[in-house]
């Protein structure tokens, strides 16, 4: 089949020539910077990938599996395992410790004047596309717009890791989610099948995320779109397509058009609602029940309108209260963080009032 010996060539030539990433041509003021090999990590090149990783029952296992979908014989994953490298400076980046910024901090780093100056550039160039795909999808162009935003400031932070190098760094040397990593490296070989590319060519974060928007492997095979039908999906260098997928993402996963992201509420902190807050992020309460507790919501809201109740820290042990809904929990699920979802929320509401007439 042609296609295979599309894929075959790739494998077993990548080895002794250079490849092209996928994002050839960039969008408008992409800079990413290539991370070269460390002198630690070309010892580990050396040392830590091929025969010994060949030499590991996990990665027979995974060969085993893959070979069974059809797609690649053993000899080409075997290649495959020769060709990635270790990358240590992956799991140092994943073992650092977490630190959950306060609000206050966040919304600087993530959503700043900057950020929302940049927004307006790449919506002037792109007015078209963002106003065609909103349209279809029936999602806020502003939300669209802010997602490309926070993720990759509009493409200018798109990740310099090999993809292959990370999954597999992450996949076999990372105990802790190896499972998930091992998953998205299955779901990465298939990627590249489908999209007819060298597995080596692909570049993105140190954790594997991907393109503008900055899709997981199986996130991008499962919501990525063809906006343009050129016949691939292009994250990384087509506005169309980016926000397309994004658009689709967030479709898929039950965007209400025209309905509000979070309203702000009143209340005085109980152990109870305090408690409640802290639960795990789900639309678990109604905005009847959160009434009967004392909690000043909207009049617009409905009793049966279930949500999130969260806080923001402005500043220094002072707090502003709110009611995230179905549209809170949507953004939630493409990054599962309140604090991003609220970036997200003031990106797109500033984005929106200054691209009113676009």
């Amino acid at each position: 089949m042609k296609l295979v010996r599309i894929i075959s060539a790739a494998l077993l030539l990548a080895a002794c020539q250079s490849t092209q990433p996928v994002q050839e041509k960039p969008v408008q003021a992409v800079a990413t910077v290539n991370v070269p090999l460390s002198a630690e990590e070309k010892v580990f090149a050396l040392t830590d990938s091929g025969l010994d990783l060949l030499g590991r029952s996990d990665v027979n296992r995974f060969i085993d599996n893959e070979v069974r979908r059809g797609h690649y014989s053993r000899a080409q994953l075997e290649n495959f395992f020769r060709q990635v490298h270790y990358r240590p400076s992956i799991i140092r980046g994943m073992d650092k410790p977490g630190t959950s910024l306060p609000w206050y901090t966040f919304v600087q780093n993530n959503a700043s004047n900057i950020r929302i100056s940049a927004g307006n550039v790449f919506w002037r160039n792109n007015t078209e596309v963002i106003q065609a795909v909103a349209k279809h999808y029936g999602v806020a162009p502003q939300l669209l717009v802010a997602i490309v935003g926070i993720e990759t400031n509009y493409g200018a932070t798109m990740g310099s890791y090999r993809v292959a190098d990370a999954l597999t760094t992450l996949g076999y040397h990372y105990p802790r989610r190896a499972e998930y990593f091992q998953r998205e490296l299955a779901e990465f070989l298939q990627l590249a099948y489908e999209e007819k590319q060298d597995p080596f060519s692909f570049k993105g974060s140190f954790a594997g995320a991907m393109g503008m928007p900055q899709f997981m492997p199986s996130s991008f095979r499962q919501y990525a779109v063809d906006w343009d039908g050129d016949g691939h999906r292009d994250i990384w260098r087509n506005s169309g397509d980016t926000l397309a997928s994004v658009a689709n993402y967030m479709k898929q996963h039950g965007w209400q058009s025209g309905a509000p992201i979070a309203v702000p509420v009143a209340m005085q902190p109980t152990p109870k609602l305090q408690q409640i807050i802290d639960e795990p992020t789900a639309l678990k309460y109604t905005a009847g029940q959160l009434r009967q507790l004392g909690v000043v919501i909207p009049a617009q809201i409905g009793n049966q309108e279930k949500g999130v109740l969260y806080r923001l820290e402005k500043s220094p042990g002072k707090y502003d209260y709110w009611f995230g809904l179905n549209n809170f929990y949507t953004i939630w699920q493409y990054n599962h963080s309140r604090h991003y979802v609220a970036a997200v929320r003031q990106i797109a509401n500033n984005l929106a009032a200054a691209n009113a007439n676009l």
